[in-house]
C-alpha cells in the first residue's frame, strides 16, 4: 500500500508537469508554423490543459476501471467550479466580461448537461459519438467566435502564455532553438501517457486493496490529481488580473472535459464495458455548474463570498459518495 501511494503522487507530478510542457511545447510550434493564435488559445491550449482529464479517463476505461473514468471526469467538472473558482474568488474578488458569461459559460454549462445525460444512460462507443460530434461543433463555434470578436485579447494572452512559460514551466529567457519544441511536445506527450498509467494502475489498485468502489477513488484522488495544471493556472492567471482567462480556462476545461473526454471513455470502454455514473453524482455536477453560472450571472463578478459558497458546495458533495 506505502508503495502504491508513492507511485500513485509520483504519476500525478508526472503529469502535471509534463501536460503544461506538452501545451506550452505544441502552441508554440503550432505559433511557428503561422497557425491563427485564436487557433492556438482555442485549440491548442483549451484542449491541452484538459489532456490529464482525458488520458487518465481512457486509460482507465480500457483498463476496465470505467468508475475511475467517469469519476475522475465527474468529480474535476465539481472540483473546477466548486473549490479552484472559489479559491480565486477568495484569492481576489473580481470581475468578468458579459461576452463570456453570455456565450462561452452557457456552452459549457450546456455541454456539462449533455455529458450528464449520456453517463447516466451509460457511455459505449455509440454516446462517445455522439460526444465526438458534440465537441467538434463546439470547437467551431469556439473559433468562430474568437474570430468574429476580435482576437486582439486572445492572441495579447497567447503571446503571454508562450513568453511566461505555461502554468507551471518556468520560460527560457531567450528563444529555444527550433528544433526544441517538436522534441518538448512530444516527450511532454510521452510523460502525460507516463503519468497516467503510473496513477490509474496504483489509484485501482488502492481502491481493490481498501474495498473502496473505485467512482470514489476516481471522485476524489485522480480529479484532483488531474485538476491540479487548472488549478495552478488559475491562481497564476489571478496574480496577472487575467480574470477572463481564469473563468475560460475553468468552464472551458468543463466543456472538452465534458465532451472529448466523455468520448474518449465511451471509445475506450467498447459495447461490452459501458460506463455509467450514479444520479446522486450526475445531479451534483449540474447543479454546480448552474449555481456558478447564476453567480456570475448575477453581478458579473464574484465576490469573497461567492466563494465561500462554492468551497461549502465542494465540501457537501463529498458525503454523497457514502451512497456507494
Amino acid at each position: 500500500m506505502p508503495l502504491q501511494i508513492l507511485l500513485s503522487v509520483a504519476g500525478l507530478v508526472l503529469l502535471t508537469f509534463a501536460a503544461d510542457h506538452l501545451v506550452l511545447g505544441s502552441s508554440r510550434l503550432a505559433t511557428r508554423m503561422r497557425i491563427s493564435p485564436v487557433v492556438v488559445g482555442v485549440v491548442v491550449i483549451g484542449l491541452g490543459t484538459s489532456a490529464p482529464e482525458f488520458l487518465v479517463s481512457a486509460l482507465a476505461a480500457a483498463r476496465g476501471d470505467t468508475g475511475i473514468a467517469v469519476g475522475n471526469i465527474v468529480g474535476s467538472n465539481i472540483l473546477n467550479l466548486t473549490l479552484i473558482l472559489g479559491i480565486a474568488a477568495l484569492i481576489t474578488p473580481f470581475a468578468v466580461d458579459s461576452t463570456v458569461v453570455r456565450r462561452e459559460v452557457p456552452l459549457a454549462v450546456g455541454s456539462v448537461l449533455v455529458f450528464a445525460v449520456l453517463a447516466y444512460a451509460g457511455l459505449s462507443p455509440l454516446t462517445a459519438l455522439l460526444l465526438a460530434v458534440c465537441a467538434a461543433a463546439a470547437l467551431f463555434v469556439l473559433v468562430r467566435w474568437a474570430r468574429g470578436g476580435g482576437n486582439q485579447e486572445l492572441t495579447a494572452e497567447v503571446a503571454e502564455f508562450e513568453t511566461e512559460g505555461g502554468a507551471v514551466v518556468v520560460a527560457p529567457a531567450k528563444q529555444a532553438p527550433t528544433w526544441f519544441e517538436p522534441v518538448r511536445t512530444v516527450l511532454g506527450l510521452a510523460g502525460v501517457l507516463g503519468g497516467a498509467q503510473l496513477l490509474v494502475a496504483n489509484a485501482s489498485a488502492i481502491a481493490e486493496e481498501l474495498g473502496v468502489p473505485q467512482i470514489i477513488i476516481g471522485f476524489t484522488l485522480v480529479a484532483l490529481g488531474t485538476s491540479l495544471p487548472e488549478l495552478v493556472t488559475t491562481i497564476q492567471a489571478q496574480r496577472r488580473g487575467e480574470t477572463d482567462l481564469v473563468v475560460g480556462n475553468l468552464f472551458g476545461s468543463n466543456l472538452f472535459n465534458s465532451l472529448a473526454g466523455g468520448a474518449f471513455i465511451g471509445f475506450a470502454a467498447g459495447m461490452d464495458n459501458v460506463a455509467r455514473a450514479s444520479a446522486v453524482l450526475l445531479t451534483a455536477m449540474m447543479f454546480t455548474a448552474l449555481l456558478a453560472w447564476a453567480l456570475l450571472r448575477r453581478g458579473l463578478r464574484l465576490t469573497r463570498g461567492d466563494g465561500a459558497v462554492l468551497l461549502s458546495v465542494y465540501a457537501l458533495t463529498l458525503p454523497l459518495l457514502l451512497t456507494y
